[in-house]
This record gives C-alpha cells, structure tokens and sequence, in this order.
C-alpha cells in the first residue's frame, strides 16, 4: 500500500468521525436550542424584533436556522459513523 492510499484511508476515518460528532452534538443541543427560541419568542420588547417571525418560520432573519433538524442531523451522523467503520476496516485490512 503506497502512502497516498494510507493517508485516502486515515481521511475517511477522520471525516466520518468528524460527521458523528458533530452531528451528535447538534442533537444532543437541540433541547437548549428549543428552550432558547421559546424564550425569544416570549419576549415583548423593542429589541426582540422578529421574534414572531422565528416563531412562525423556525428561522432568524438571516435565515439561520434555530433548532437542528432532527432528522438531517441523524441521518448524517448516521452515515459518518459507516464512514468511520469502514476506514476503520480498510486500514485494518491493508
């Protein structure tokens, strides 16, 4: 095995890991997020503008979104995991 397919492999494992945790995060941070926009959302003040907005679309006015999609972000977390354990094998085997 030359180098170049090492360093290919070691890559897959890093980026399929980088996809689980990342996604894990954002689900395991969905709970605060929600808590989050239920308090903006209560807010009556000149400086909460929009606030009705992120109540009715799930989204800021920049189009960021609140609260990570559920399923987007477990499908994804999904598939890093298969990445991380098929690099995983394919260095074990070479």
């Amino acid at each position: 095995m030359s180098f170049y397919d090492e360093v290919l492999r070691e890559l897959i494992v890093a980026f399929g890991a980088a996809l689980l945790v990342a996604n894990g995060l954002a689900l395991l941070r969905r709970r605060r997020d929600g808590e989050q926009r239920v308090a903006t959302v209560g807010a009556r003040n000149a400086k909460a503008k929009g606030a009705s907005r992120v109540a009715t679309t799930g989204q800021t006015r920049d189009g960021e979104l609140v609260q990570a999609p559920f399923a987007r972000s477990a499908a994804f977390a999904v598939l890093g995991f298969v990445m991380m354990i098929a690099g995983i094998a394919a260095l074990a085997t070479s």
